[in-house]
């Protein structure tokens, strides 16, 4: 409640003079008869009318939170200072989501004056549309990865010590890291096979033996893109998962799985 300073007998007497003279009820006061200014921002005592019980009542915009406004205050004071939303222009369309295949972009804008007092609100502030990724690098999404358990070791020697396949067998590993998304039942029936699980992290690395013409391994996917992979030794163990990281020179710990 705010301080009103008034002496409480001389305000009683005052109201029963006011009740016998008649004048109590029938005037009418509010923000609305204060002229051009009307309605006050903030805290303003003197921002202020007599009801038509000849109480004093506030038209400044913190009798919202005294609860003591003007009857007239919401008509007058907050349809007058309606503020409308306004934004400003589009920005650019992002990269397509996909690198490969269907994905989706999106663009934004900014408020620059926020609604106030019952103004018009927002638009929409995000717009979305389909896309299409055709990166250079799709053909290499597309293939399939062959993977055996890191169990399985090769001991080659070429008895012929042949250049190239030295060269193979002295080229570093690397790990990849994928997120299993889709696993196969008969991935079930397995040992090996079994610890294929959807959303489990697994690390497959790469070894020089297994490095084709491109001096990578077939089917090491692309950052962000799911692929497809198949068990070499179990028909029907087959699955999609989405490279999460490479590392180069590095092999995988233990119990992982070997590009083939």
């Amino acid at each position: 409640m705010r301080a009103r300073g008034t002496n409480v007998g001389y305000f009683l007497i005052c109201c029963g003079w006011l009740l016998v003279s008649g004048q109590l009820r029938g005037t009418e006061a509010g923000c609305s008869n204060r002229g051009s200014h009307q309605c006050c921002p903030g805290r303003n005592n003197a921002c202020s009318d007599l009801t038509s019980w000849r109480t004093a009542c506030y038209c400044d915009t913190y009798c919202e939170k005294t609860g003591d406004c003007c009857e007239d205050y919401q008509a007058v004071c907050q349809r007058s200072a309606a503020v409308d939303c306004m934004v400003g222009s589009w920005g650019p369309w992002s990269k397509c989501s996909s690198l490969c295949g269907v994905g989706s972009k999106d663009r934004t804008r900014q408020v620059t004056v926020p609604p106030r007092n019952g103004g018009t609100p927002c638009p929409d502030l995000k717009q979305r549309r389909g896309c299409f990724g055709d990166s250079p690098v799709c053909d290499t999404a597309k293939e399939v990865a062959k993977i055996l358990p890191d169990s399985y070791k090769r001991d080659f020697k070429d008895p012929w010590r042949r250049p190239h396949m030295l060269l193979k067998e002295k080229q570093p590993s690397y790990c990849v890291y994928f997120r299993l998304k889709q696993v196969g039942a008969a991935c079930r029936l397995h040992f090996w096979s079994s610890r294929l699980l959807r959303e489990r992290r697994v690390c497959v690395e790469c070894q020089g033996d297994a490095v084709g013409s491109r001096s990578r391994c077939e089917g090491d996917g692309l950052q962000g893109a799911r692929t497809f992979w198949t068990a070499a030794s179990i028909a029907g163990c087959q699955g999609s998962w989405v490279q999460e990281s490479l590392q180069e020179t590095c092999t995988c710990p233990p119990l992982s799985l070997l590009f083939v």
